[in-house]
């Protein structure tokens, strides 16, 4: 049976510093410069001089969207009020303190967690629930404006509400289901596009490092091509090799307003 490896400190270092300098690639391109402000921890890799913002995504296969353990779920109003907090927090619990006992019990805690997580599964069925959780997670309710994918040294600039809009329009919401002898159902919550998955909800018990902590990732190829094929090309700079990719609404004023600044800084 293959089992999945913890990422090494080191390898977790190279990978944040990767992150950076694609951060910073990015920042000067779009001539922002080197010294740029950002907010790691809402979102915003990037914030430029007219106070719009940018997550930034490079990495081959996946992404890491969040990664978060109890106290995230157990402080955050926003989880709280949709009941998500309590879902995850049961997901949590579902786990002993330590990740000694985990080893020595682990049908115990696989049997506990199945039904928390087809009670996330099933209230992300509801597109409305959906929604709310794909925009808390990948743009902080809406506090980052777009959405930066690195491919092939191009940068591709998506809007927030055209990401989540097609995210919500293409995902299917389901479990997963053992494949094997010794495995479980309903160990995850799956994102299906393309007949495949294209991301998961899972629970990290690999290592005393990320013990009973939730991750949610999406995988980059897959994204990529969903964005791409839904979202229209509207501006771009060759010589930057910047790409931005908009479905333009005209009642949306703060939208259209950010997408024009962010032509008119492509043009320079």
């Amino acid at each position: 049976m293959s089992r999945k490896r913890a990422m090494s400190s080191g390898r977790a270092r190279y990978v944040r510093q990767l992150g950076h300098e694609d951060a910073k690639d990015f920042a000067i391109r779009l001539g922002i410069g080197q010294e740029f402000n950002s907010d790691p921890q809402a979102k915003k890799d990037i914030i430029d001089q007219n106070g719009f913002s940018y997550s930034v995504k490079s990495g081959q296969k996946k992404w890491q969207i969040f990664l978060y353990s109890r106290n995230r779920f157990k402080d955050n109003t926003e989880f709280k009020a949709t009941k998500f907090s309590d879902l995850f927090l049961r997901c949590i619990d579902a786990f002993p303190p330590t990740f000694e006992e985990y080893k020595n019990n682990k049908k115990e805690s696989k049997l506990k967690l199945q039904k928390p997580i087809r009670e996330i599964s099933e209230k992300l069925q509801d597109k409305d629930m959906l929604e709310f959780f794909l925009s808390k997670a990948m743009f902080n309710n809406n506090e980052v404006d777009f959405l930066v994918v690195k491919d092939n040294n191009n940068f591709y600039i998506f809007d927030n509400k055209d990401v989540v809009e097609t995210f919500v329009n293409n995902f299917s919401v389901t479990t997963s289901k053992a494949r094997r002898i010794g495995e479980y159902d309903d160990q995850k919550v799956v994102f299906k596009c393309f007949n495949v998955t294209i991301g998961e909800i899972e629970m990290r018990t690999d290592s005393k490092v990320h013990y009973k902590e939730v991750k949610f990732w999406l995988n980059k190829p897959l994204t990529l091509k969903l964005l791409m094929e839904n979202i229209p090309l509207l501006e771009k700079n060759d010589t930057k090799k910047i790409y931005l990719y908009v479905k333009l609404e005209e009642k949306d004023v703060r939208k259209k307003r950010r997408i024009e600044a962010l032509r008119h800084q492509l043009k320079k």
